[in-house]
């Protein structure tokens, strides 16, 4: 006899959805490594040497598990921040703590409001514990922050996701656009604040809030700027109610003690993040440089990737980003028309800058049938 375990009917309804299909997957279909890995919004400049030097004496005590209260990390945050510890948690990822605040305050059937073509995976956490998406659409190639306040006076949402700057067009708002927004959330709503990009954004786009502020949530990374990706630590900023709730729900040994030991010496680093901050410019002008040389037009961009209007709708695009990856050049591109129109290139060295240079016209070629 055949026992399966008795899923939820919930469970039982949901597809089995991939966000995000891994370079290492593509690499294991096509048989081949990729000469550039250019499409998850990696920082191919690395960590700072200090946090590398960080970890790997942290290596040697992997034998013990990882302080639970991340007590020196969240202390050193708070000070970066000018906050207290009780306005910060620390998570796996911004991903987890997603799943964590989602968990904490949405009941199934409830509303919670994001953008048509936003992150992803704050989406199939909404859906994993029942919620009820509504999705506005961008204006133009940027967030709508007066579609997102209509739809939160229409609906009264438990929550209202915002990325600033935005995944995946790469545009964002001043810091003062998304201040004017807080006075205009309905009574019991939360505004899911997505500043996973700050750190590569213009000066002056980050808001200016109180952290005691019991309508809104900050949630920041380690994987853009810092460059640790791979390390996975996240963080978020939020009254101190907010953030001892988490404390309920979340995995207390999720953050390990290489994890927490990098984490905090990439923070202590800020001349590291500055020289990243450079080169990332650097590299955006290059790739605005390669799109505009065979055709394409590039968006402007706050984060640490370039986004480039291929000129046709997203069949056109699908083939161009085809072409690209088939040349050994690892990109992606936009889910939702008309953002599909684009491909999406992210900052890389020369190397890698170079490799995608050399892809793009043939795969532009074969789609034009040049």
């Amino acid at each position: 006899m055949t026992q399966t375990p008795r899923y939820t009917p919930l469970a039982v309804s949901l597809p089995a959805s991939v966000p995000f299909v891994g370079p290492e997957t593509a690499e294991r279909q096509s048989g081949r490594p990729f000469t550039a890995r250019l499409g998850a919004n990696e920082s191919v400049f690395g960590p700072s040497p200090r946090a590398i030097v960080a970890m790997e004496h942290a290596a040697r005590n992997v034998w013990m598990y990882g302080d639970p209260e991340n007590h020196d990390l969240r202390a050193a945050l708070a000070a970066h921040h000018g906050v207290t510890p009780d306005h910060i948690v620390v998570g796996e990822g911004i991903d987890g703590l997603l799943g964590y605040l989602v968990r904490l305050v949405v009941e199934p059937g409830e509303a919670v409001v994001t953008s048509d073509g936003a992150y992803p995976t704050f989406n199939f956490h909404v859906a994993g514990f029942g919620g009820v998406l509504h999705k506005v659409p961008y204006a133009g190639d940027h967030e709508d922050p007066e579609a997102l306040l209509a739809a939160a006076q229409r609906l009264r949402p438990k929550l209202v996701y915002l990325a600033n700057p935005d995944n995946p067009m790469g545009s964002h708002h001043p810091g003062r656009v998304i201040e004017a927004m807080i006075p205009r959330l309905p009574e019991g709503t939360l505004l899911v604040l997505d500043e996973a990009y700050i750190d590569l954004a213009p000066a002056g786009t980050a808001p200016q809030i109180d952290a005691d502020d019991p309508r809104v949530i900050r949630f920041r990374t380690f994987s853009k700027g810092y460059g640790m990706a791979g390390l996975r630590v996240g963080y978020a900023i939020a009254a101190p109610g907010l953030i001892a709730a988490f404390n309920k729900v979340r995995n207390h040994f999720g953050i390990g003690r290489i994890a927490q030991a990098g984490a905090l010496a990439a923070l202590q680093d800020q001349a590291w993040l500055a020289e990243v901050q450079a080169r990332v410019g650097a590299a955006r002008e290059t790739l605005a440089q390669i799109a505009r040389a065979n055709g394409l037009a590039p968006l402007p961009s706050a984060t640490n990737f370039v986004t480039m209007d291929c000129g046709g709708d997203g069949a056109f695009a699908r083939k161009v980003l085809a072409g690209v990856v088939a040349r050994g050049v690892f990109i992606r591109m936009p889910f939702v028309a008309p953002h599909d129109r684009c491909i999406r290139v992210s900052c890389g060295d020369a190397a890698a800058l170079a490799a995608f240079a050399a892809a793009l016209p043939g795969a532009l070629a074969d789609v034009r049938g040049e």
